[in-house]
């Protein structure tokens, strides 16, 4: 009996840890608010839990600063046809999402992206 216990006490202690780890973007973000950022792709991490896009654009005082933007998980993403190999470096590219709540930290959660050079974008796709 207390063995059960143990394992049904570890179970859903993992549980609860795992509910906590993912966060919700709205914490994080001003997810009701949109900017719009022109830049180069510095890189692109397509890994869990989320992708992020790193590049440069200008923060509308005429600074440039390296943002970046955190995206979906690399399995929704490659449902929708987006791979490890769609970015690269030096890709320029136009992205809009929710700004972050802190005003130090250059990034948003990204909503919308689209590279002008071929036509391509996500979510509405495009050419690659």
């Amino acid at each position: 009996m207390n063995r059960r216990l143990l394992i049904l006490g570890l179970g859903a202690l993992l549980a609860a840890t795992s509910a906590y780890a993912h966060h919700s973007f709205a914490r994080m973000y001003f997810e009701e608010k949109s900017i719009s950022l022109e830049g180069d792709v510095v890189s692109y991490d397509y890994r869990s839990p989320h992708t992020w896009v790193y590049f440069t654009a200008n923060d509308g005082t005429g600074v440039v600063r390296k943002y970046g933007a955190e995206w979906s998980n690399p399995r929704r993403l490659q449902q929708q046809g987006v791979a490890a190999s769609t970015l690269k470096a030096g890709d320029h590219v136009i992205i809009t999402g929710a700004p972050n709540r802190s005003a130090t930290d250059y990034s948003v959660h990204l909503k919308s992206i689209r590279r002008p050079a071929d036509g391509w974008s996500w979510p509405t796709g495009g050419s690659r």
